[in-house]
C-alpha cells in the first residue's frame, strides 16, 4: 500500500522532464533522479512489483516526502540531476567515495609576471587551472617537476624589476628572479605559454619550440642559454617515455573500467594521448550491490565530467550504459565539439579496456585488504542507530572534548569519523575566547556555536553536517552542546555524551543511560571516538602551554622581533641581564636603535 500523503504527491507530478528528490523523515534529502516524464517514472517506484531490487524496497520505505522541479529539456535534467547529487550527497544514489576538491595546479596568466601555484579551489578569474590531481602529494610531486623544468615565480611580490636582491629559489633555480630583472617579460611569458602547454598535454608543441629555440641560441653563440633549453628538453622526453604504454593508440581519449566485489566496486580511468598515459584515477564506490554496472558506470560518467575541463572527443567503455545518446549529447554540448562514447570489442581498444579493468581489480583488492583490516563495520553503526534510534546510520560522527587546566589555555577540539574510520583532514581545534573563567560548559557552548556557525556554506564539506554528536563528558556537558547548537539552529543533528567514569551514554530527554553492554562493539566505537578527541584536545592544549612557556618579555616590545630578540638574548644571556644593560650597549647589538634601546629598558623597568 502506498501512503496516502504520498499519493497526494504523486497527483502533482507533471508529465514533463526534471529532477525529483526524495526525503525521509527527518527531511534529508535520500535520493535525487531526473526523468523525461516526472509522473511515469517516480510513480514506478512505488509499483508493487517482485522485480523491484532489493535497495529500491529500502529507499521507498523510508520516503516521507516528495520534491520535484521541472526543466526545459532532459539535457538540462541531467545537468541538474548532477548538480544536485554533488551538492547534497544523498545517501542512495551511487556516489564515489574519492568524489572530494581534487588539487588543480594554477597558472595565473592574468598577472603581468604570473605565478603558478597549487590549489583545491576553482574560481572564475581567468587564470588556467589543470588538474584534477588525484591526490595532494601527486599535486606537489607535479608541481615540483614543473618548476624544475618551468620556473615561474611562486611568491605574491610586487614585481618591479629593482629588489635589491632575490630569493633562495633563485638560487637554487627553481625562478628566474624577474623580481631583480633578470628575465625580460617577453621571455618569461614564453615560459608561461610553454608551462600550460606542457600541463594541457601539448609536450609535441613544447618540444618544437625548445629546440627552435635552442637552435637559435646556439647560432648566437649563447651557449649557456642552450644548454638550459637543452636540459629542459631531455626533461620532458623524460617525462614522455616514462608514460609510454605498450599499445599502439593513436588519437586523444578517456578509457573507463571498472571491478566489482560483493558491495564495493571500483572504477578507474586512464586518459590516453598517442600511446602515453596522461592521467590514472580510480574511484571507490561503496554500497554497490543490487546496482547494475550500466548504472554504476553511467553515475561515474556524470559525477566526473560535471567538475572536469578538458573532455576527449573519444571514451571507451567497458560495458554498455542505459543512455549513450544523451550522456553523449551532454559532453558534447559541455566540450563544444563531438563526443564519441562506444564499447570497443576488438583491436587495441579492447585490450586497453582489458588493461583498465585489470588495474581496477587490484585496485579493489587493496581496498578490500585495507578495509578488512578495520574492527568497524556498517553492522556497527547500523546497530548504534537502532541503539540509540536514530533516523538514519551514522555514517559522520563528530566528537568534542574541551581541555584546560585551571582555566588556563583552554581549547576544544572536534574530531570526525566516516563510517568508523578517522578523518585527520578534516580535525579542528577552538582556542577559547569568550570565556575567561573555568567554565567546561560555557567552553562547550561556545565551541559547538562556533562550529555549527560553518555549516551555512552547503559546498564546504570540511563543515558537513554530522549525523551524530558525540560529547566527552556527562548531562551536564551534553545538555551544554544542545543549547549551543539551539541557538545555532542544528537542534535536528543527533547528539549523545558520553561520561568517562562508568562509560554511560546520556541522550537527550532521557534520565537513564542508553543500554549499550559495556563490552559491546558499539561502545568501543564511541570509546574509541571520544578518546581520540580526547587526545586531540590534550596535544593542542599541551602546545599552546609549551609555547607561551617559550614566550618572554621581549615578544611585547614593538619593534623586536624574532631575530632581533635571539640577537638580544644572544650578547646579553638573559632578560635580567639585558635590564642592567647600557643605552650603547644595547645599540652594539645589529638592528637596535637608540630609540629601540631607550623603548626595551624602559619596558623592561
Amino acid at each position: 500500500m502506498i501512503k496516502s500523503h504520498i499519493e497526494s504527491y504523486l497527483k502533482l507530478l507533471p508529465n514533463q522532464p526534471g529532477i525529483y528528490l526524495f526525503k525521509d523523515a527527518a527531511g534529508k534529502i535520500v535520493y535525487v533522479g531526473k526523468a523525461s516524464n516526472l509522473r511515469n517514472r517516480v510513480k514506478s517506484y512505488f509499483k508493487q512489483t517482485s522485480s523491484i531490487p532489493e535497495k529500491t524496497i529500502q529507499l521507498v520505505n523510508e520516503v516521507e516526502a516528495i520534491e520535484f522541479v521541472v526543466t526545459e529539456s532532459e539535457i538540462a535534467a541531467l545537468i541538474l540531476e548532477c548538480q544536485q547529487i554533488k551538492k547534497y550527497r544523498p545517501y542512495y544514489n551511487v556516489m564515489l567515495k574519492d568524489d572530494k576538491s581534487f588539487p588543480y595546479i594554477k597558472v595565473d596568466v592574468n598577472n603581468d609576471w604570473p605565478t603558478i601555484s597549487i590549489t583545491r579551489r576553482r574560481y572564475n578569474d581567468g587564470a588556467k587551472y589543470i588538474g584534477r590531481i588525484p591526490s595532494a602529494w601527486s599535486a606537489r610531486q607535479t608541481y615540483e617537476y614543473i618548476k624544475k623544468i618551468f620556473p615561474l615565480r611562486s611568491c605574491n611580490k610586487t614585481i618591479d624589476g629593482k629588489a635589491s636582491r632575490p630569493c633562495l629559489k633563485f638560487h637554487i633555480k627553481r625562478c628566474l628572479g624577474p623580481c631583480i630583472g633578470a628575465i625580460s617579460g617577453e621571455d618569461y611569458h614564453s615560459l608561461v605559454r610553454q608551462t600550460v602547454s606542457f600541463l594541457e598535454g601539448k609536450e609535441d608543441i613544447v618540444l618544437r619550440e625548445l629546440k627552435k629555440e635552442m637552435q637559435a641560441a646556439s647560432q648566437k653563440t649563447e651557449f649557456e642559454k642552450a644548454a638550459k633549453v637543452r636540459n629542459q628538453i631531455q626533461a620532458i622526453e623524460a617525462v614522455i617515455a616514462s608514460n609510454k604504454i605498450s599499445l599502439n593508440i593513436r588519437g586523444e581519449q578517456d578509457v573507463i573500467a571498472m571491478a566489482r566485489d560483493e558491495d564495493l566496486a571500483c572504477i578507474r580511468i586512464f586518459s590516453v594521448k598517442d600511446t602515453r598515459l596522461m592521467r590514472d584515477e580510480h574511484f571507490i564506490i561503496e554500497r554497490a550491490l543490487g546496482e547494475k554496472e550500466a548504472q554504476l558506470l553511467e553515475s561515474f560518467i556524470k559525477q566526473f565530467y560535471l567538475s572536469v575541463d578538458h573532455i576527449p572527443p573519444k571514451i571507451l567503455l567497458q560495458s554498455a550504459i542505459n543512455e549513450p545518446l544523451l550522456i553523449s549529447q551532454w559532453l558534447s554540448d559541455k566540450r563544444g565539439g563531438k563526443i564519441q562514447i562506444r564499447v570497443p570489442h576488438k583491436g587495441a581498444g579492447l585490450r586497453l579496456v582489458q588493461m583498465v579493468a585489470e588495474n581496477a581489480r587490484q585496485q579493489l583488492a587493496i581496498y578490500r585488504a585495507n578495509r578488512s583490516a578495520r574492527p568497524e563495520s556498517l553492522k556497527i553503526l547500523s546497530n548504534l542507530k537502532e541503539i540509540l534510534n536514530l533516523t538514519q546510520i551514522p555514517h559522520r560522527i563528530e566528537a568534542y572534548d574541551i581541555s584546560n587546566i585551571q582555566g588556563t589555555t583552554a581549547v576544544g577540539s572536534m574530531v570526525v569519523f566516516e563510517n568508523g574510520v578517522p578523518k585527520p583532514s578534516q580535525y579542528r581545534r577552538f582556542k577559547i575566547r569568550h570565556v575567561e573563567h573555568t567554565d567546561d560548559y560555557a567552553m562547550m557552548r561556545e565551541v559547538i556555536r562556533r562550529r555549527f556557525s560553518k555549516h551555512a556554506d552547503d559546498d564546504n564539506k570540511r563543515w558537513a553536517i554530522p549525523d551524530l554528536i558525540l560529547i566527552d563528558g556527562g548531562k551536564g556537558h551534553l545538555n551544554a552542546a544542545l543549547v549551543a547548537m539551539q541557538e545555532a539552529g542544528a537542534e535536528k543533528v543527533p547528539a549523545i555524551s558520553i561520561a568517562k567514569e562508568n562509560e554511560d551514554i546520556y541522550q537527550p530527554g532521557n534520565t537513564e543511560p542508553s543500554p549499550l553492554d559495556k563490552l559491546s562493539a558499539e561502545l568501543h566505537l564511541l570509546q574509541r571516538i571520544r578518546d581520540e578527541s580526547h587526545r586531540f584536545a590534550i596535544t593542542y592544549h599541551r602546545n599552546l602551554r609549551s609555547k607561551k612557556s617559550r614566550e618572554s618579555v621581549l615578544d611585547s616590545i614593538a619593534g623586536v622581533g624574532p631575530a632581533r630578540k635571539k640577537a638580544l638574548i644572544r650578547k646579553f644571556g638573559s632578560v635580567r641581564n639585558l635590564k642592567d644593560a647600557a643605552i650603547d650597549d644595547l645599540t652594539s647589538v645589529k638592528g637596535i636603535t637608540p630609540e629601540l634601546a631607550k623603548k626595551i629598558l624602559e619596558q623592561l623597568g
